[in-house]
């Protein structure tokens, strides 16, 4: 009989993305990527593509529950990465089955806008999310204009993101990955806070020319869960996270795919 061989598993609770470059489709094609075996619970169905969001659909909560239930019971899962919750009902869903299960190495991308600008979360789910959800992450990964809608407030310099960091880390968070991509320039960098040591990691990176950004906060944040279920630490799995994303977007920057926002290439290790 062979030897019986296990698999590391995430499981992404978010949205749809129909034209396959964001929510779900990015998060499984990231961990497959980075040598996971991944998983999903829909929270939404979108119509979308490169250019915009047409349409949301959002899935009953009864289901959401109950896909993550079938997982949790079966297969269980090393890791989980959190992306897009509508409204304060799916929050609140998610954040039972998280308890109940007992979850870890949650990580929590705070999706509320889209590459194109479209809004993706209803204001009323706001304050549950910030109130509710992010005390129980192991890492956030909001973007500048994430970090505004959380903190209330406008980051406008560089010490003003710093000290957004750290501000967003008395959410109740284990630790924040602040995304710098909004900034204008060509050298950039995020803010990595670990909240229990009080320790601020500068991250400098060179921007990509390219308009193939859609889905990189999903990827990003996917990437992250798989190193943390493959056993890494939170600062490894930091790093091999951002690293494959800035790859991905740069071994996609040369493809068109749609007429706006084309995606990452998530499997330029495999193929080209």
């Amino acid at each position: 009989m062979k030897n019986i061989q296990y698999y590391k598993k995430a499981l992404t609770i978010a949205g749809s993305d129909s034209g396959g470059g964001a929510g779900i489709q990015a998060d499984l094609k990231a961990f497959s990527a980075n040598g996971v075996y991944g998983m999903s619970a829909i929270t939404a169905i979108t119509a979308q593509n490169t250019e915009g969001v047409r349409d949301i659909h959002p899935v009953p909560v009864e289901i959401i529950e109950s896909q993550i239930d079938s997982v949790m019971e079966d297969i269980g899962t090393d890791a989980v990465k959190i992306g897009m919750l509508h409204s304060s009902e799916v929050i609140k869903t998610v954040l039972r089955s998280l308890q109940k299960y007992q979850m870890y190495n949650v990580v929590l991308d705070p999706v509320m806008v889209a590459t194109s600008g479209d809004k993706l979360l209803k204001d009323d789910a706001i304050e549950t999310l910030i109130k509710e959800l992010l005390p129980v992450a192991s890492v956030i990964t909001p973007n500048i204009p994430e970090a505004e809608i959380i903190l209330d407030k406008k980051i406008n310099t560089k010490e003003d993101f710093k000290n957004a960091a750290r501000e967003l880390s008395q959410t109740g968070a284990e630790s924040v990955l602040l995304k710098s991509g909004h900034f204008k320039g060509n050298e950039l960098t995020d803010i990595f806070y670990i909240s229990s040591q009080d320790e601020l990691i500068e991250i400098p990176f060179k921007r990509i020319d390219t308009k193939n950004t859609h889905g990189t906060g999903c990827t990003l944040s996917s990437a992250v869960a798989s190193w943390l279920a493959l056993g890494y630490t939170l600062k490894e799995a930091i790093r091999k996270g951002m690293e494959y994303t800035h790859q991905a977007i740069l071994e996609g920057s040369t493809y068109q795919i749609g007429k706006g926002h084309g995606p990452v290439h998530h499997f330029y290790k495999f193929w080209s």
